[in-house]
């Protein structure tokens, strides 16, 4: 047992009136010490689920994000002109409502904006639809890449995949935990933040509940990054939906609160101020979601092409490739009806192909 741990156990742990908040400094060596396995089994599940009963604070998840940096994998700086947007997506999948990520971020690369997206497997609490599952169905299986084959990727294409059970192991092993005491801990708000890249980037960080955004504009000042979104989307996701007014945080880098805190400016978009109708499409199996994106890259009209369009018009104008959301509106729809999107995934299939045939061969 490590009493060092047990001294931050207690803190978090002790109830309304004696419990105390940790420091970012308390926070990044709890968390080292359950990725390293320091702390014993009972005194992790103890923490995860006392740290949730008693609710994160940005200091906290900026400490726990530090921890992540020193041990885990990043993707190294490619030569693109614009800043690598990282896709903050929740690690338990969708069950609801259908992932759109997958088509945005291969639209975003074939513009010439690179991306990168993180994740594992079908995991707990929700056991949704995974990202890789989707990227294995449309021909590019992320899960067998190794970190420097996976940076290949990235620099030839643009797009990268952080497959946790291969390339953060330390992390993938917390997931346990989460099965076992039934309930997200705050690790998974901190994810949504986590940046596998060690260069310029801009973070997009999906969220459900209003106050987890202030806990986002927190940590992410007190840890210098000043060029983010905030997204209230689908199933807690960056996916924009169209049933209602999407919420949208933006930080503005050259300002900052009384608090010291990097400004946000709110953004309202309604889905109907831009021609798109009131509907989300629903969740289905993963073959019938591969199914309905590949019609999307074929140029088909259909519901998900509609809310590609949309999501995709968004962020063609926030990573600053159009001038506006109704230019960018326009542009998706043109590369995702002329083939070009499709003609992207058929590079990224190809050449994640022959790493893997290179890698049998071996």
């Amino acid at each position: 047992m490590s009493n060092a741990f047990r001294d931050l156990l207690r803190k978090v742990g002790s109830g309304n009136h004696t419990g105390e908040d940790l420091t970012r400094t308390e926070a990044a060596v709890a968390t080292r010490m359950m990725l390293l396995g320091e702390a014993t089994p009972a005194q992790i599940g103890a923490f995860l689920i006392a740290h949730r009963i008693k609710r994160p604070t940005g200091a906290e998840l900026a400490g726990m994000l530090d921890a992540y940096d020193e041990l885990g994998p990043r993707l190294q700086p490619i030569a693109r002109s614009r800043p690598v947007m990282v896709l903050g997506i929740p690690y338990d999948g969708r069950d609801r409502t259908a992932p759109i990520s997958p088509l945005t971020a291969l639209l975003l690369t074939a513009a010439g904006q690179p991306t990168i997206m993180h994740g594992s497997d079908r995991m707990p609490t929700k056991y949704g639809v995974p990202l890789v599952e989707i990227w294995q169905g449309l021909g590019v299986d992320w899960t067998q890449l190794a970190l420097d084959q996976t940076q290949q990727v990235f620099t030839t294409t643009g797009l990268g995949f952080i497959y946790l059970p291969q390339h953060f192991p330390l992390a993938q092993k917390i997931f346990e935990y989460r099965d076992q005491i039934g309930k997200r801990p705050p690790f998974a708000t901190m994810e949504l933040m986590w940046c596998p890249y060690a260069g310029a980037a801009q973070i997009v960080a999906g969220y459900v509940h209003p106050p987890t955004e202030h806990m986002f504009q927190v940590a992410l000042s007190l840890r210098g990054t000043n060029n983010f979104a905030t997204v209230k989307g689908l199933e807690g996701s960056c996916d924009l939906p169209r049933e209602r007014t999407n919420i949208i945080g933006l930080s503005t880098p050259n300002a900052t609160e009384e608090s010291g805190l990097i400004a946000i400016e709110r953004l309202h978009l309604s889905p109907r101020d831009y021609g798109f109708s009131s509907y989300n499409v629903p969740c289905d199996t993963t073959e019938r979601l591969v199914a309905d994106m590949r019609s999307v890259l074929q140029g088909k009209p259909s519901e998900l092409m509609q809310s590609a369009i949309w999501n995709g018009g968004f962020y063609l104008w926030r990573a600053g490739v159009c001038p506006d959301i109704s230019a960018g509106i326009t542009q998706a729809e043109a590369m995702f009806t002329s083939g070009e999107v499709a003609q992207k995934l058929q590079e990224i299939s190809q050449l994640v192909t022959t790493i893997s045939r290179t890698l049998v061969q071996r």
